[in-house]
């Protein structure tokens, strides 16, 4: 037996660095048969269409709200066309602010836990990775809060909050099937 979204449903899933999101939605991409979009991969290509490395961007992001309202664009023209799990920190606040009827989920995870796996994922010293990652999100924040009134501390636009810190990917997945068949969002199809 296979869980079987609607045609159209659309998912968000949101949570700061290292909070195991990627993981989950490989996961239910697969179990919900979902296309999967990443928003950091969004980023990327538009980074490296530029010529710019990560770093560059970022800083190009923050000077001018222009290139974040066009990587925010896309991310809205990805849901209104439905039948998509997207991935990014600002999705499920554009699915709410744009009344898009979206399922949006937020994971959290202690940020010792996340910094941890952050390091472990891409090496390097513990502190380091904590400065880097921290100063990350609070540029981030920064902008998003600038450009869009949007403040991530603010989980009221989730219709889920799931915590990864010692909850393994799969049960996080098997709770996220649980909701969306609680309500109503898919059903079950002999597979």
């Amino acid at each position: 037996m296979s869980d079987q979204p609607s045609p159209a449903l659309t998912m968000t899933v949101g949570g700061l660095a290292g909070t195991g999101t990627s993981t989950l939605c490989g996961l239910l991409s697969e179990r919900l048969e979902l296309p999967y979009e990443y928003a950091g991969r969004i980023f990327r290509q538009e980074a490296a269409r530029r010529g710019l490395t990560l770093e560059q961007f970022g800083a190009l992001c923050e000077q001018d709200p222009a290139v974040d309202r066009t990587l925010d664009d896309r991310q809205v023209e990805l849901m209104r066309d439905g039948g998509v799990l997207l991935e990014g920190r600002m999705a499920g606040w554009l699915a709410d602010h744009n009344e898009l009827d979206a399922f949006t989920l937020w994971v959290t995870c202690d940020e010792h836990e996340r910094i941890r796996r952050i390091t472990e994922r891409e090496g390097g010293d513990h502190g380091e990775q904590r400065a880097r990652t921290l100063a990350r999100e609070a540029s981030e924040q920064e902008r998003f809060l600038a450009y869009h009134g949007a403040d991530l501390s603010d989980l009221s636009h989730y219709d889920l909050l799931l915590d990864s810190t010692a909850t393994a990917p799969e049960e996080l997945a098997d709770q996220v099937v649980a909701r969306l068949h609680a309500d109503g969002r898919i059903g079950h199809v002999p597979g």
